[in-house]
């Protein structure tokens, strides 16, 4: 079993940006928010439990397909993402997957419409 005290004190001597790295690294490893688990982890942890219609204030686009329109969706997703080509064509095609993540709603809904303009099909988690 891994010296738990030695892993503190490794993180405690993290900059900002190194525990942000580290937070994102993690996300991508496991597949999980930091966000959702210290709302899990929150309440368990003897923490006050959130209000429970808490109004959702940031939204992923995810594109779930490209609607027989691949070349154009690509297209968009570039214009959206700045991506190259390549890393745009394998988004589309490993769809369903995240275009954008922790945005406000107006700009979730600007995108999806430009998604489903373009061919697209999309939702807003």
């Amino acid at each position: 079993m891994a010296d738990l005290n030695a892993i503190v004190d490794q993180l405690s001597a993290l900059t900002v940006l190194e525990a942000a790295e580290l937070a994102k690294m993690l996300e991508e490893k496991w597949g999980v928010s930091a966000a959702a688990a210290v709302a899990v982890a929150g309440p368990a942890a003897g923490g006050a439990a959130a209000p429970a219609a808490e109004e959702q204030t940031e939204f992923d686009v995810i594109l779930t397909g490209d609607g027989g329109k691949k070349i154009n969706v690509i297209k968009e997703v570039r214009a959206i993402t700045g991506l190259g080509l390549t890393e745009a064509k394998t988004l589309v095609e490993s769809a369903p997957k995240a275009v954008k993540e922790g945005i406000s709603k107006a700009d979730a809904e600007k995108l999806k419409k430009q998604l489903e303009e373009a061919g697209a099909t999309v939702e807003l988690k």
